[in-house]
């Protein structure tokens, strides 16, 4: 199991909060099906928040080509489109482990 490295935890346990909180206001009905609506609307706002900053890194680096722009903060984009990407298939690879495992459950 690959653990990341402490630099990068502060900020992917910064992200999961800023998901987190938007989902603790749907999962006010309790039950399973509001843990379930809440997960999956927690999932919808992190997918899309990895788009946007994968938009923001290329809308920069092209401002950047074009020759505008900051190039630190071209680099500072890119790097956290980066992580949010890193992220993005760590959780993929833990979920689709967590189906695998279960799948290999004794009934």
């Amino acid at each position: 199991m690959a653990i990341a490295p402490p630099a990068a935890l502060p900020a992917a346990l910064q992200a999961y909060r800023h998901v987190d909180s938007g989902a603790q206001g749907l999962a006010g009905t309790g039950g399973t099906a509001g843990a379930g609506a809440s997960f999956s609307s927690a999932m919808s706002r992190a997918l899309a928040g990895v788009v946007e900053t994968s938009r923001g890194a290329e809308q920069g680096a092209m401002q950047a080509i074009a020759g505008g722009g900051d190039i630190t903060e071209v680099v500072t984009a890119v790097a956290k489109a980066e992580l949010a990407l890193q992220t993005t298939v760590a959780v993929r690879d833990r979920v689709v482990q967590a189906y695998q495992d279960i799948m290999r459950m004794p009934i």
